[in-house]
């Protein structure tokens, strides 16, 4: 299992916003790279909102970050304080309810 994560912070009261656009735009990009098993978006207290992806294999983890940086800077720019940063990488640790 493979996570792909990006992270940005928002401008102040955006998170209604980031959060539509999220769902119409970036979701259907995300889970259509091959290997897809989860998405998640957390949004902090502080505006940091912060995309984790989950997928079978580095490549499809590293395909997502590729796709949704793109995304974001088209899409999420002006709602943002700068740019998003991403990573990817293997779980080490992880356990279910």
């Amino acid at each position: 299992m493979y996570a792909a994560i990006r992270q940005a912070k928002a401008k102040a009261g955006m998170a209604e916003e980031l959060a539509r656009r999220i769902k119409e735009g970036a979701i259907p990009i995300i889970s259509d790279v091959p290997g897809f098993k989860a998405y998640y978006v957390v949004y902090a207290p502080d505006d940091t909102v912060t995309a984790i992806s989950i997928f079978n294999d580095y490549a499809g983890a590293e395909e997502s970050n590729r796709r949704a940086l793109a995304w974001i800077e088209q899409n999420l720019s002006p709602l943002l304080t700068g740019p998003a940063v991403a990573v990817a990488g293997p779980v080490v640790v992880h356990t279910l309810a």
